[in-house]
């Protein structure tokens, strides 16, 4: 037992390598106030309306709608109407006004660290009129939790509707798997495009 004890001492007070009381971790970014920089996506034959929270940065990059390209935005939506996911910026606009669908966020700009929802902070909304006043929009959906509640604390007042959350495509909702994704997008995008009640 005592030569036991004796190593067990000696171990415990050996030099520790500093790497090991210290991790480099890169510093998080800054807040920064950011802004939409891309309209939304909408005619006159527009009878749904499906909203984010505010683009991410790859989506700020490329001034469109769910451009990281690990989100499953444009591949649920395809797999809803059988068809191939759009690749360019316009054919995904022609795919979703050909379904009668809308794009827009809630949020026209606000402080964020990089495409972090959880860090928002001085959220300014859009305006919402511009897309529920011109078209025939009878169901509003948002795109996972952080979207409905800015739509809740800023938009619903405005529209006077409730809107449908559905599960985030975003890669950070990696509990939901694409066909699990689908099972709830589809039957709701579809049934509210035919005019069902959800």
């Amino acid at each position: 037992m005592k030569s036991i004890r004796k190593e067990i001492g000696s171990e415990a007070g050996a030099a520790v390598p500093a790497s090991v009381h210290t991790r480099e971790t890169a510093p998080a970014p800054a807040l920064k106030r950011e802004y939409h920089g891309f309209g939304p996506v909408y005619d006159g034959h527009s009878r749904v309306l499906i909203l984010g929270s505010f683009p991410s940065v790859k989506s700020r990059a490329q001034n469109f709608y769910y451009g990281h390209p690990q989100n499953r935005f444009w591949p649920v939506l395809a797999a809803v109407f059988g068809e191939a996911v759009p690749d360019e910026i316009d054919a995904k606009r022609a795919f979703v006004l050909r379904h009668g669908i809308a794009l827009w966020d809630v949020l026209e700009s606000c402080e964020i660290r990089g495409s972090s929802d959880a860090s928002i902070r001085g959220a300014v909304p859009v305006e919402i009129g511009t897309v529920t006043g011109a078209g025939r929009i009878g169901t509003i959906f948002v795109n996972g939790g952080t979207a409905k509640k800015y739509y809740d604390r800023y938009l619903k007042a405005l529209t006077g509707s409730e809107a449908v959350q559905l599960p985030s495509t975003s890669p950070a909702n990696a509990a939901w798997s694409m066909d699990r994704l689908l099972s709830v997008w589809k039957p709701a995008i579809l049934g509210a495009l035919e005019g069902r009640e959800l």
